[in-house]
């Protein structure tokens, strides 16, 4: 899950000669990658020409964070570029009204995937005085993974544009490319095969403009589809291109459905995951002219993260009597999920479990702990929380708890499960612990 949303709770469990205690470890753990860094780098920006002031060498604060920092090859990550304090600043006296910025980017791949991921940020802004600094903006974007491995992202080029009296744009490119890495994910191999990559000439445009569309990695020779989309369905935007000997293509796609936010290329009569790519961002800028005495309205949805909390961090299990054994059982302390993203990503939350240790170097397999997931949602959650199957949780872990992909995902959710410790007959008495981890992506 995203920056600031990726995080695994811990419990230690405590087992003595008359009761079974699991309690907290004392911290919240962190994800096996590190967390992303803001990172600062130098940037020359070029003001609209009707400014009339020099280019600007300033500083742009940033971060990159992701909704998956373990992806397997050929899965979709989501990318987030903060700018959290931009280089330029309103280069004229006249004050900006809110809501007319609409920015787009690049983040640069680097490591074990190269290339650049574009990212689009909602028209979306706080009023800026005449002069004033640019307030921060976000910019989202997507990309498939194509190679196992570490993959760096860093921020990139980025560009402004305002919609307010003029449409004037302020590009900011990084002046000693690449900027310093802000996130790191880690691919595994995870037996998928469709490495098939798209890139756009361009992030945003007017209803009507072209956008080129290139591809590596299809079939040779195929007929390839460009598809505008607006979340998971597809948009009225449509041409073909053909790829070459290499598999690779490039195309043009006149956009002009206002709905479009991103564009997939696919082979076949019909999207799908195993022979597509994308989608990749894109923002159609509406330059329609208003009738005379009307005003135009905006607002906007701002989407939220993916997060868990627990209701506590101590779980008491039933007492087992030394030379019997059996089943020392529990409940799992309520896990709630928030899904507040918006788009069409589901979640999956999993668990996995070591070793209760004890004395003397005595032992009970982490594969003696089950559970039995049940889960519910909240009314009014577009997704709908599905339990993981009852079985043992064990070091390689199980599922919990999930919520698949649709059109529009999101909700409340309430997680629990029954937990059962087969502890072995003639156990030594004293006391054991073991630390369940949950991941929530």
């Amino acid at each position: 899950m995203g920056s600031g949303t990726r995080r695994r709770h811990r419990w230690a469990a405590l087992l003595g000669a008359t009761a079974l205690a699991v309690t907290a470890g004392g911290a919240l753990a962190c994800p096996a990658s590190a967390e992303p860094q803001q990172v600062d780098f130098a940037t020359h920006c070029v003001p609209p020409p009707i400014a009339g002031i020099p280019p600007i060498d300033g500083t742009t604060t940033a971060r990159i964070t992701v909704d998956n920092a373990a992806p397997k090859v050929g899965d979709t990550v989501t990318v987030t570029y903060t700018v959290v304090k931009p280089a330029a600043s309103n280069p004229v006296d006249i004050a900006l009204p809110a809501d007319i910025m609409t920015p787009t980017g690049k983040v640069t791949l680097g490591g074990a995937q190269t290339g650049a991921v574009t990212v689009t940020g909602p028209k979306k802004n706080d009023p800026v005085p005449g002069k004033g600094a640019f307030p921060s903006f976000s910019m989202t974007g997507t990309f498939t993974v194509t190679t196992p491995g570490a993959i760096t992202l860093s921020p990139g080029d980025y560009n402004i544009h305002t919609s307010y009296l003029l449409e004037l744009d302020t590009p900011c490119t990084v002046t000693s490319p690449p900027a310093p890495v802000s996130e790191t994910i880690t691919a595994t191999d995870g037996g998928q095969t469709n490495n098939r990559a798209i890139s756009l000439g361009s992030a945003s445009g007017k209803p009507g403009d072209s956008v080129t569309v290139t591809g590596t990695n299809f079939a040779p020779g195929a007929t390839v589809t460009l598809a505008g989309r607006a979340g998971a369905a597809q948009t009225a935007d449509k041409a073909t291109a053909t790829a070459n000997a290499q598999g690779a293509f490039s195309g043009t796609l006149a956009v002009s459905d206002k709905a479009t936010t991103g564009v997939v290329a696919y082979e076949g009569s019909a999207w799908s995951d195993d022979k597509g790519a994308g989608p990749a961002a894109y923002v159609v800028i509406d330059d329609t002219p208003l009738p005379e005495g009307s005003q135009k309205l905006n607002s906007s949805v701002k989407a939220g993260t993916l997060s868990m909390t627990q209701a506590g961090d101590t779980v008491e299990l039933a007492a087992v009597d030394y030379g019997k054994g059996g089943f020392s059982r529990g409940s799992l302390q309520t896990v709630t999920v928030k899904d507040f993203r918006g788009g069409p990503a589901g979640w999956s939350l999993t668990g996995k479990v070591t070793d209760f240790t004890g004395p003397g170097g005595a032992k009970i397999d982490a594969g003696k702990l089950g559970w039995t997931p049940v889960c519910g949602t909240k009314a009014g959650s577009p997704s709908t929380c599905q339990p993981g199957s009852p079985g043992a949780v064990g070091s390689a872990g199980a599922t919990l708890a999930s919520a698949p992909n649709g059109t529009l995902t999101g909700g409340e959710f309430t997680v629990d499960a029954r937990l059962s410790l087969n502890v072995p007959a003639f156990t030594p008495p004293g006391s054991y612990s073991g630390v369940l981890t949950l991941t929530l992506t």
